[in-house]
């Protein structure tokens, strides 16, 4: 994962979860993520889409907790390999019953050639100084006939409702292009999949509307974004005040929304 983490609350945008002040926190934000509706469900069409159709071995790069890995592993009785650059992600994994959970690059995966039926990354690349090896080395890693399963966010699709569109727009594309290293990568996994020479390739979308602030903000930490922006030099101060008053304001009219598309992306080695 990468980016740079402000708060234990923000569950996106953090280079490293072992030299966090409280490394252990973000298990418990990991977890909470995990049962929020939106997200059990589109992990549950990971699942069903990584499941082979006979029991074998599958990998998770970026497995974070281990939580959906342990699901896939009971629903569909598939012996689950997890990888995470977090030594504090393994410990969880472990202690939730997944033995074989390595501490690895992403694109230095630690595993001989055709080895696993099947190999899925959840919000992974998204934070990957290079995204193209790591799928590279998902797919070496998979037997032939095996699938591939990629999901993230795409930031190019974000929409806030606030009456200052413009700020507004200022604040998600800082989002979108600096917050994270691949914050708009998730539309061209599929593309990415292709040029590999995979087949079967398959886009799903699936779209995470929020209404309720206070679970945005506990979350993702939106509300923080147009002040980090600032820090950075990236946003004018009295702009990124602007911003958090217009969520206020909309927060208090009832109208609050904001939305981001994820991209569900399926392929045969």
């Amino acid at each position: 994962m990468g980016g740079t983490a402000q708060n234990p609350r923000q569950a996106h945008g953090f280079v490293d979860v072992d030299g966090q002040d409280r490394p252990d926190e973000w298990v418990r934000v990991l977890d909470v993520l995990d049962a929020e509706p939106f997200y059990a469900s589109y992990k549950a069409r990971l699942r069903e889409l990584l499941a082979p159709a006979a029991p074998g071995r599958c990998l998770d790069v970026g497995a974070g907790t281990g939580a959906n890995a342990v699901r896939l592993a009971d629903e569909h009785g598939i012996e689950m390999v997890v990888v995470d650059h977090a030594h504090t992600m393994a410990r969880a994994a472990r202690s939730r019953g997944l033995t074989r959970a390595a501490v690895a690059d992403a694109a230095r995966l630690p595993f001989a050639d055709a080895m696993f039926a099947g190999a899925m990354a959840d919000r992974v690349l998204q934070h990957l100084a290079d995204p193209w090896a790591a799928v590279a080395e998902m797919v070496r890693v998979t037997a032939p006939g095996g699938r591939i399963v990629l999901a993230d966010p795409d930031y190019d699709t974000q929409v806030l409702d606030i009456d200052d569109q413009d700020v507004a727009r200022a604040v998600l594309r800082f989002r979108a292009d600096h917050a994270l290293r691949n914050g708009t990568l998730a539309h061209r996994h599929a593309g990415m999949l292709a040029t590999l020479g995979l087949t079967d390739v398959v886009a799903e979308t699936r779209t995470l509307v929020v209404r309720d602030p206070s679970a945005v903000d506990n979350v993702m930490g939106l509300r923080t974004w147009a002040a980090t922006a600032a820090k950075r030099g990236l946003l004018e101060p009295a702009r990124a005040a602007e911003f958090e008053a217009e969520v206020d304001r909309a927060i208090r009219a009832g109208r609050f929304l904001y939305a981001v598309t994820f991209f569900i992306t399926s392929a045969v080695v």
